[in-house]
């Protein structure tokens, strides 16, 4: 199963908006005699490559498969009826799919074939590798993910403003990698304005849809020759205004290729903003900043994991901003704390990967 959930993981940033899906398949002597895993554009399951693979050496072998198979007519043929035909004795499986297209219904279509099935091994790995397609399925809207990068004291720039770079290559390559894992990029006006950030996927792996760049402005303040506008007809880019949004200022950006939304809400409601992404079957977003966003979202129970990059560097001043806005904790006790907490060494940074929350057992 373990093999299953990294072959799963190749698929990265070529499956939404479908979930990551890998297949180990073992002959009764435990040879594993096939592999797959799933990409969107190929139309074939990892199951389906698994098999072919495997051939006649698949007849009476266990199959482990990272999802639940499907046993409905979608984009393909039903993984159960594939696996039914090639003889397959027992499949074993972390979780099922909560698709409802899918949910429960692979499982009881295997049983009554009369394969073995067995459900629950490696859950908490399977429910993370999926974490995006699982969290988009239960709610309708992406799963948010919270990067910052910041100094030993919380900085994410001096009093001048400067924050490149605060964190050092390896950790700049790291985000790159987390860039490709999701559908789309999130940035504040302010960090657009400061940084003039371009906010593409350089990590140099095959994608199945181009990073879509979402800023918030509600003044459409953001100036015409940006690198976010000047590149926006070569990489997507929406921008989430406010009714009084320059008229003149929002026929430039559209001309020029952006996508202006007008939120009736004015781009406060942070809420209404990740059901618009939901409703373009974006799974995740990856929040880079800045501070007043990320308080937002952490204020408003918005915020599914976070990421923090601390560089061993200490820059000081009352003046030079922190990494989270807003109003704050007033007590220790209200502070939030995160979760199945992952620390990684990034060259002489650190990397702290936690979810906001009560702790697993």
């Amino acid at each position: 199963m373990h093999r299953a959930l990294a072959l799963a993981a190749e698929g990265a940033g070529q499956v939404s908006p479908g979930p990551l899906v890998g297949c180990v398949i073992v002959s009764p002597s435990g040879e594993i005699v096939g592999e797959g895993f799933y990409v969107y554009e190929t139309l074939k399951h990892a199951e389906t490559y698994a098999l072919e693979q495997a051939g006649a050496r698949g007849r009476g072998a266990t199959v482990y498969v990272s999802l639940e198979p499907h046993a409905h007519h979608g984009r393909t043929p039903p993984c159960t009826d594939t696996l039914i035909n090639a003889g397959i004795s027992r499949v074993i499986s972390p979780i099922k799919d909560p698709n409802p297209k899918v949910s429960g219904k692979g499982f009881a279509h295997l049983r009554k074939a009369g394969i073995a099935v067995s459900v629950g091994l490696l859950t908490r790995e399977a429910r993370q590798l999926n974490e995006k397609y699982l969290h988009f399925m239960a709610t309708g809207r992406p799963f948010v993910h919270l990067k910052l990068a910041a100094s030993l004291d919380g900085k994410i720039a001096t009093r001048t403003g400067e924050s490149q770079w605060i964190t050092g290559p390896e950790s700049r390559a790291r985000v790159h990698q987390l860039r490709h894992e999701y559908d789309a990029i999130l940035v504040g006006a302010g960090t657009a304005s400061v940084d003039n950030p371009l906010l593409t996927d350089r990590s140099g792996q095959a994608r199945r849809k181009s990073l879509i760049r979402v800023l918030l402005d509600e003044g459409l303040t953001i100036p015409a020759n940006t690198k976010l506008v000047a590149t926006a007809t070569e990489a997507p880019l929406i921008i989430f205004a406010g009714q009084k949004a320059d008229t003149a200022k929002l026929d430039l950006l559209r001309s020029s290729g952006v996508e202006v939304v007008i939120d009736e809400t004015n781009g406060r409601d942070l809420s209404s903003v990740l059901t618009e992404l939901g409703a373009r079957s974006i799974q995740g977003v990856l929040v880079e900043g800045g501070a007043t966003v990320a308080g937002k979202l952490l204020e408003g129970g918005l915020v599914n994991k976070v990421t923090f990059f601390l560089a061993p560097i200490i820059i000081g001043g009352r003046e030079a901003p922190a990494a989270i806005g807003g109003a704050g904790a007033d007590r220790l006790a209200n502070a939030l704390r995160l979760r199945n907490v992952e620390i990684v060494r990034r060259g002489e940074d650190i990397e702290i990967t936690g979810y906001p929350g009560k702790s697993e057992e």
